[in-house]
Order: C-alpha cells, then sequence, then structure tokens
C-alpha cells in the first residue's frame, strides 16, 4: 500500500505514518513546518520530507491513500491534485477506521480523562499479551508512538477527540470511528471556538449516542449529573452500562480501592481516576477480560505521563504536573491532590493556554475550581494571546472570575517568585497546564 500523507507532521499524523511505515506500507507525506520530537521520529524512520511546503507533483496516481491533517486547508495544491486524479481521501479518523473496521472498536469520549481512561485499558490488554489497535493522545510508558496497527488484532482502542475531523469535514472526529463500545467519562463545555454553546457542544455527545449499535454497549459515569441525564434520555440501541466512583481509602498517600471487601493498592489516586479506572474496568469485560484479571493488573499500572504525574519527590513534599485545561478538570485535580494529604499545604499554579479558557466569556466556568488549594495562582501570556488572535484579558476580571485569593499574573517569572515565596520545601506543588507555562523553569 502507497499512503501520502498531507500534512505529516502532526503530532497524531506522524504517529499513524509511523505506525504505516512499521506495517510495512509505503508511506510518503509533506508539510510547511515540522517540529520536533516529530522532525526527528520521521527522519529516523526515512519518511520525513526532502523540503518543506506543499507540492502537487507529490501526488501521482499509484497512491491507494491520501490521509488529509487538520493542518491543510481546502486550497491545498496536493489536496487539489489528489481530487483531481480522484485518488482516495481520508481524514485521520477516517484513516483509522479504515485499517480496523473488521476489528471490535473501543472508543474513550468525555471532556475529561480519555488519554488516563484510555492508557488503562491499553496497560490491562498490554499484561495480559493480548493483541490489539490503538490511538491514545500522549505517548505512554510501554508504547512507542500513539497509533498502533496489528495485522492479526481483533480489538481496537482509540481515544475519542470531539475536535474537528479535516478541512473537507469539521464533524467530531469520534463520530468516524463507527463505534461499538462507547465510553463517556464526562460532559463539560469545552472547545467554544467550534462549538460556541454548551448545547451544540452536548449535541456531539447525543450523535455519538445515537451511532452505537445494538449488539454494542455504551459505558457512562453516573456519578457524573449531565452523562448520566445525556446517556439515559438519548436514544440508544445499545447496552447501558453505567458506573459510579468505588468506595476508597487513602492511607499514607496510598489509595486503595475496596473491591468484594478486599483491600486493592493503587499506584494513581483521586476521584476522577477512581472514576476512569471503573470505565477501564468495564471495557475490558467488554475486550475479554474478566474482573479478576483487571485488578491482578491495574494495581501495576502507574498512571499516565502529564496527568498527575510526580516530577519530584521528598520526605516533606512532593511535585506534581498535570495536563488540565478543562474547568472541571482542574477541579478535580487541585481536589484529588489535597485529598491525598489533607494536611499538607498546597500550592496550585494554572496556566490558561487553549483557545477556551483565554476566552473571557468562558471564564466563569473556572469560578471556584481551584478553592480546595492554599495558594492558588492563574498565569497566561500575551505572546499565547496574540499567537490565538485574541484580545488581552483583564487580571482583575480573571481573578474574579476564578474566586477568591487566586493571584493572577501575564509574566512567567512573576509567577516563578511567587510560587517560590510560597514554596519552602514542606508543601505540595501543583502546576498544570496543557503548554509550558510560557516556557517557565519549572524545577523547584
Amino acid at each position: 500500500m502507497r499512503v501520502h500523507f498531507i500534512s505529516i507532521g502532526g503530532a497524531v499524523m506522524h504517529n499513524l505514518a509511523l505506525a504505516l511505515h512499521h506495517k510495512g506500507f509505503t508511506v510518503t507525506g509533506s508539510d510547511d513546518e515540522i517540529y520536533e520530537p516529530a522532525k526527528s521520529r520521521l527522519e529516523k524512520a526515512g519518511i520525513l520530507p526532502t523540503s518543506f511546503g506543499w507540492n502537487s507533483n507529490n501526488i501521482t496516481p499509484d497512491l491507494d491513500a491520501i490521509v488529509l491533517g487538520m493542518h491543510a486547508r481546502k486550497d491545498n495544491p496536493e489536496l487539489i491534485r489528489a481530487q483531481e486524479l480522484g485518488l482516495k481521501i481520508y481524514s485521520f479518523p477516517e484513516y483509522m477506521y479504515e485499517q480496523t473496521k473488521d476489528k471490535k472498536r473501543i472508543v474513550i469520549g468525555g471532556s475529561h480523562g480519555k488519554t488516563s481512561t484510555t492508557a488503562m485499558i491499553l496497560f490491562v490488554l498490554k499484561y495480559f499479551h493480548i493483541d490489539f489497535d490503538y490511538l491514545v493522545g500522549s505517548i505512554i510508558d510501554g508504547f512507542d508512538t500513539m497509533v498502533g496497527i496489528s495485522n492479526t488484532s481483533k480489538i481496537a482502542v482509540f481515544e475519542g477527540d470531539e475536535y474537528l475531523n479535516s478541512a473537507l469535514d469539521p464533524r467530531p472526529k469520534f463520530h468516524f470511528y463507527h463505534t461499538e463500545v462507547g465510553i463517556i467519562t464526562g460532559i463539560a463545555w469545552d472547545h467554544v471556538n467550534v462549538f460556541p454553546t454548551y448545547e451544540n457542544y452536548v449535541e456531539q455527545f447525543e450523535i455519538f449516542i445515537k451511532g452505537l449499535p445494538k449488539e454494542g454497549a455504551l459505558i457512562y459515569c453516573a456519578d457524573d449529573a449531565e452523562v448520566k441525564r445525556v446517556s439515559e434520555n438519548t436514544p440508544c440501541a445499545a447496552r447501558l452500562i453505567p458506573y459510579t466512583t468505588p468506595e476508597n481509602e487513602v492511607r499514607d498517600g496510598i489509595t486503595y480501592v475496596n473491591i468484594n471487601k478486599k483491600l486493592i493498592p493503587l499506584k494513581f489516586f483521586g476521584k476522577h481516576n477512581m472514576q476512569n479506572m471503573m470505565a477501564a474496568k468495564y471495557a475490558c469485560l467488554e475486550a475479554g477480560i474478566t474482573e479478576e484479571q483487571f485488578y491482578e493488573a491495574i494495581q501495576q499500572f502507574k498512571g499516565t505521563a502529564k496527568r498527575l504525574e510526580t516530577i519530584k519527590e521528598t520526605p516533606t513534599s512532593i511535585i506534581y504536573r498535570d495536563f488540565a485545561h478543562a474547568p472541571s478538570k482542574l477541579k478535580a485535580t487541585v481536589n484529588a491532590v489535597k485529598n491525598l494529604y489533607p494536611n499538607r499545604k498546597l500550592i496550585a499554579a494554572y496556566e490558561l493556554h487553549t483557545f477556551s479558557s483565554l476566552n473571557k466569556d468562558f471564564l466563569p466556568q473556572y469560578h471556584n475550581t481551584m478553592e480546595e488549594a492554599d495558594v492558588k495562582a492563574v498565569l497566561y501570556s500575551k505572546h499565547a494571546l496574540e499567537m490565538k488572535k485574541m484580545p488581552m484579558l483583564n487580571t482583575v476580571e480573571v481573578a474574579k472570575h476564578f474566586g477568591e485569593g487566586v493571584a493572577v499574573f501575564t509574566d512567567k517569572n512573576e509567577l516563578r517568585d511567587y510560587i517560590l515565596n510560597h514554596y519552602k520545601g514542606n508543601e505540595n506543588l501543583l502546576l498544570m497546564s496543557s503548554g509550558t507555562f510560557d516556557g517557565m523553569n519549572v524545577e523547584f
């Protein structure tokens, strides 16, 4: 098979390119810019474009498929040439379905918890040497790529993003996987640049539910009132499998889950991760794993990189990093760390980085999301707003929306000084961002 990627340098696009290359496909690609680590990884595999930019001569009649990335626009010369030749053009999600249409597809959707839940499922399946295809939103331990495609697997596990499919078809990605076993971990308004109203955002999950086949299943978090409402009131032919937070307790910084009156120690923590674990359990049952096998394996799961990841630990302090961006995830993360060490002072810092978080009309969604922290700080940068062509925010208004006691900064160095003024080595420090804190040195 000969496959050409238009916009090969994207995070998931280059991972799919690598997966197909490893499968034995002839892979080519183009892009107008490719950054690390994609550049080095493609170069090592021998599929890095020889030059940057778009060239219609890259598109030839012998290509079996074109995979179109979100970075490519409708007027892309390579796309236009592919259309003229009548070649098969797929978005990333469409091609993932094409490669897995004869397999049981388990898709994890939701406003938060998708990557962690997906990682848990993959960990358990790998623990028992079960062959599977996969798509996950970040590199996780034990996997070299974010995408894996096998010639022999009968199961595919996809993290289901509700963001747009492609320039040709701007519908959410998870609609194109034709899910058999669907999971909804949470519903909280996000991607306001694409879904300008909450109702429009929720509608995407209703479409997801309606598309499930009668032989399939919908696994949903019944502790989330909105998920419960949408899941139980949307017409669905599939079996409904609700899950709730399991009984658990914390002893000396270790979380134990109570399963059939047996305490099982875990290497991760937090109410939201307990919920993610239950979603993963029911997905694994659908994949043929027994409940006993699941709990045997999940005890060894250490968590996902940048998802409540410990980056430094001493006898009196732990510094965590988390990929928090949505208000619901921010609140859940702060609460999880405080609940784990209720008697230890918690310093929490959060960066407004996504389009939604930097939208002044969206800021009220963050009200009191950090209230459990003892010291609270928020950063946003002029550079991030300029890159997204958004107006500058007012620090006083941002502080008002976040709630009482939140210090707001627009300078990374001032934020670092503020943290150092409070962090003496006897506190827990929680750093939350989907970015880099504008390049701030996060070593404390």
